[in-house]
């Protein structure tokens, strides 16, 4: 008797027979099969484990159950970060401020240094052609200023003074050492204080700047004189004799002869 494995042994009368095929060659192709698990009978085993409960979801807990101090904690977070922003703003705009501040500065200061390069280059130019003038001014006062010359001259000195030159130093003016360079003294009662009665140069300014100080005579001020004490001694009367008595210089001048 030959050893067979019969799969219906154990089989009870009731379950159905089962054919399982477990070449390892496909009879129809040739092709080796792959392992494959064998698959549970459509009734299931016999023994199945119970098929667990699905799991329901849980929906979070509200911020106030979520733990003490959690919503402070975020609103004071909130609250510093807001704080540290408007800092930070505050500190870029007072920034920008000085910056703005220094640029206004700056922007002065070299509109400033310009006109005043501008008035130097202008006042080193004018006051090399001040010789010229007084060359101009003295042929006015000896009659050779005419004709063409005079034009000449006359629209220099216009073109000059529309530039800024202004000259000073005429006589009736007072005397201001910072303008005038005295050269000449004398008094005279005719005058109240120090008077520039003679000039014998102009002075020239340019604005602001002086180029030239003019040289002029200045009178002073004399007061009227005063009567000498002794000559009014001398005038005055002599005081009569007083109850027949000689003055006292005649009696000393008796007893000088005895």
């Amino acid at each position: 008797m030959t050893g067979r494995y019969d799969e219906t042994e154990g089989r009870g009368p009731d379950e159905p027979v089962v054919v399982r095929d477990r070449r390892r060659i496909d009879p129809l192709t040739g092709e080796v099969r792959s392992a494959e698990p064998e698959a549970e009978p459509k009734d299931g085993p016999k023994h199945a484990a119970p098929a667990e409960e699905p799991a329901v979801p849980t929906e979070p807990e509200p911020a106030e159950h979520a733990g003490p101090g959690l919503g402070e904690s975020i609103v004071d977070d909130s609250v510093s970060v807001a704080t540290g922003l408007e800092k930070e703003l505050a500190e870029r705009t007072a920034d920008l401020q000085r910056l703005q501040a220094e640029y206004a500065n700056y922007r002065k200061r070299v509109d400033r240094d310009r006109e005043q390069v501008v008035a130097g280059a202008k006042a080193s130019v004018v006051g090399d052609l001040l010789p010229l003038l007084d060359d101009l001014e003295r042929a006015e006062q000896h009659g050779d200023l005419t004709g063409a010359f005079k034009a000449v001259g006359e629209k220099l000195v216009g073109s000059l003074q529309r530039s800024g030159l202004e000259p000073f130093g005429a006589e009736g003016e007072p005397f201001d050492p910072s303008v005038h360079e005295a050269v000449q003294h004398s008094t005279s009662p005719d005058v109240a204080g120090p008077t520039v009665t003679t000039v014998m140069r102009r002075g020239y300014r340019f604005g602001e700047r002086v180029l030239r100080a003019a040289l002029v005579g200045v009178t002073d001020h004399e007061p009227g004189a005063a009567p000498a004490p002794a000559a009014a001694t001398q005038d005055a009367p002599v005081d009569p004799p007083v109850g027949g008595e000689l003055p006292l210089e005649g009696e000393l001048f008796d007893e000088n002869n005895r």
